[in-house]
């Protein structure tokens, strides 16, 4: 019996179940223009809220990753062949949705030669072509740290990226199986050294110390990250890494007086935070 199936969930981890007109309409959209959201895929504890306020963090490059994380819901394996209309789907979705500011994240596509940069490059483009007065956050995948591929997300400026280290150092092999946590500092300094507004995500309960955290977050800093979520690490199914334990509150508060301290611009952390939770404060 794994660690998480013997422990309770606390009272702190309690979610609304999603409702309201504004969910719906939310939802239809994503449904009638063929789009995927990490929301969904990912199995965000606060799709509910979120979509409520009719917003949502969209995925390109299709649904089906190349690598596969030991606690990431989305699907692994083959992916298809991109779809080269999803940029222009995603912007009129945004137009649609009346989206003050667009979250886009992706699937990992490793099968292609610059691991999908050119349709990050468009999504990116037709996203402002349709939305001029939108703002936009990125959360892109590592490249393999190649500047080749992140140059041109660069060049396009988005107001922030971000791309997740996930988890300290000595857990990055066990959560992020075809992951290198130095390659992910290489790709947040190489945005950083480009001009950029960087933001990183750490999940917590997987098995990392009080000391773990803190180095992780001091490196983060090292390589220019100005914004940092910090959120508890939730079992998607049971064919997924164990919940090794549950952060409290408490907890939570004291790494975000840290990171303050560290020099982050700011911190998002708490037990339900996840990297695009209250997306739209940290362009400011």
């Amino acid at each position: 019996m794994s660690t998480s199936e013997v422990m309770k969930k606390p009272k702190w981890l309690k979610v609304k179940l999603p409702t309201g007109q504004a969910y719906k309409n939310v939802r239809g959209i994503t449904k009638s223009h063929d789009l995927h959201t990490i929301c969904e895929s990912g199995n965000c504890p606060n799709m509910g809220e979120c979509w409520g306020e009719g917003t949502a963090t969209f995925m390109i490059l299709g649904n089906i990753c190349t690598r596969s994380c030991g606690f990431c819901n989305v699907m692994t394996g083959r992916p298809l062949a991109v779809d080269v209309l999803e940029p222009k789907k995603v912007a009129r979705s945004v137009k649609l949705m009346e989206v003050k500011h667009a979250v886009v994240t992706s699937v990992d596509r490793d099968d292609l030669k610059d691991g999908g940069a050119s349709i990050w490059v468009e999504t990116i483009n037709e996203i402002r072509k349709e939305n001029p007065h939108t703002t936009m956050e990125t959360l892109i995948p590592d490249f393999k740290a190649r500047l080749q591929d992140i140059q041109p997300i660069i060049d396009v400026a988005p107001e922030v990226v971000s791309h997740n280290v996930e988890t300290v150092r000595r857990l990055t092999k066990k959560v992020r199986i075809q992951a290198k946590y130095d390659r992910s500092l290489d790709t947040l300094r190489f945005l950083y050294e480009g001009g950029i507004k960087t933001k990183s995500g750490i999940m917590l309960g997987l098995g990392e110390t009080e000391d773990e955290v803190i180095e992780t977050m001091r490196d983060l800093r090292k390589v220019g990250v100005q914004i940092v979520t910090i959120g508890q690490y939730l079992q998607p199914t049971k064919k997924h890494l164990p919940v090794f334990e549950y952060i409290t509150p408490e907890q939570f508060k004291k790494y975000e007086e840290i990171g303050k301290s560290l020099g982050f611009r700011h911190v998002e952390s708490g037990p339900l935070v996840r990297s695009s939770y209250h997306a739209e404060k940290h362009i400011h």
